[in-house]
């Protein structure tokens, strides 16, 4: 049965939903207000039913859009890796797996990891996804991605992971702070402390659980900011202080610009874990020999995240 809507009907219920309005819609896709307001009732039409409604000068979602949406993300997705897949067949590539890290964006130990990789394989690329880090394991469902390397335990349907490390939180803080010289900080020490978080949502093997809740002892939220980059340079400037991964600080405690500390004296130890769709768990399949090299990397004593 053929399509009824085809992919210049979808482009167009995408953009539509991006900017609210059939103006800046078409200015998006490059063509004029009359004929992507053509295009849209021919997509009602062929659908029989309403994707959007006016509100004053706005267009307002239905149900039905939303739904295409989602559907459209997916397959434009596929088809715009289809297309890079190929231009890079020319250059020897044969499959291209895409990998985003959760939250941070520091890849020092990406070289390594890919001249363990190319020694080990063929014809496989190694893409780096890096707008998808803010919420990976959606980007996995979703095919945006192959492969998200995130913190803590997953079990979601349709996803599976590999153990790739463990790794401690540190309590950052300018080199001056009146902690800086401690090995580990606990509840009390923090009492009052200008405080910067990357998010305040409470998870059970973090600071919130394991170090705020258990003394009832909290910081003072100075900010929330979803950038550990951002939260690095404004703890070196004194104004604040933070809970991050070890891993991702090592370049800013080696340069001395923050110095860390355990959280709480055995320390909080968070696992990492490499996690792809179930349906990519097969041998021979890329995206799974990827993952699986990425955890033998990670267990060499001389290489891995943890390791930068």
């Amino acid at each position: 049965m053929k399509p009824l809507l085809d992919l210049r009907h979808l482009e167009l219920i995408q953009a539509i939903i991006e900017t609210g309005r059939i103006t800046d819609a078409a200015e998006k896709l490059g063509v004029t207000p009359s004929a992507l307001s053509h295009r849209l009732r021919e997509a009602e039409r062929r659908l029989d039913v309403p994707l959007f409604t006016r509100m004053h000068k706005r267009l307002r979602v239905t149900p039905a859009a939303e739904y295409m949406a989602v559907v459209a993300e997916r397959i434009l997705t596929d088809l715009s890796r289809a297309e890079e897949d190929l231009r890079r067949m020319n250059a020897g590539v044969q499959h291209v797996v895409r990998l985003s890290v959760e939250a941070y964006s520091n890849y020092r130990w990406l070289p390594s990891f890919i001249k363990f990789m190319k020694a080990r394989t063929e014809g496989i690329d190694l893409q780096i996804m890096a707008g998808a880090r803010s919420d990976p394991l959606t980007g996995v469902l979703n095919r945006h991605i192959d492969i998200a390397v995130v913190s803590g335990d997953v079990a979601q349907a349709g996803l599976t992971s590999l153990p790739l490390f463990e790794d401690p939180l540190l309590y950052i803080m300018s080199p001056t702070h009146r902690l800086a010289d401690r090995d580990y900080v606990e509840g009390s020490d923090i009492v009052g402390e200008q405080f910067i978080t990357y998010t305040k949502v409470p998870e059970p093997d973090r600071e919130f659980a394991r170090l705020f809740r258990p003394t009832d002892s909290y910081p003072k939220w100075a900010a929330t900011v979803e950038l550990p980059e951002a939260i690095v340079e404004l703890v070196a400037s004194e104004l604040g202080t933070s809970v991050l991964s070890n891993w991702a600080m090592q370049t800013a405690l080696a340069e001395g610009r923050i110095v860390g500390a355990r959280v709480t004296q055995d320390g909080i130890t968070v696992p990492w874990c490499a996690v792809l769709r179930s349906e990519d768990v097969i041998e021979d399949e890329p995206i799974h020999q990827v993952a699986g090299l990425l955890a033998q990397w990670c267990a060499l004593p001389d290489a891995g995240f943890h390791l930068t």
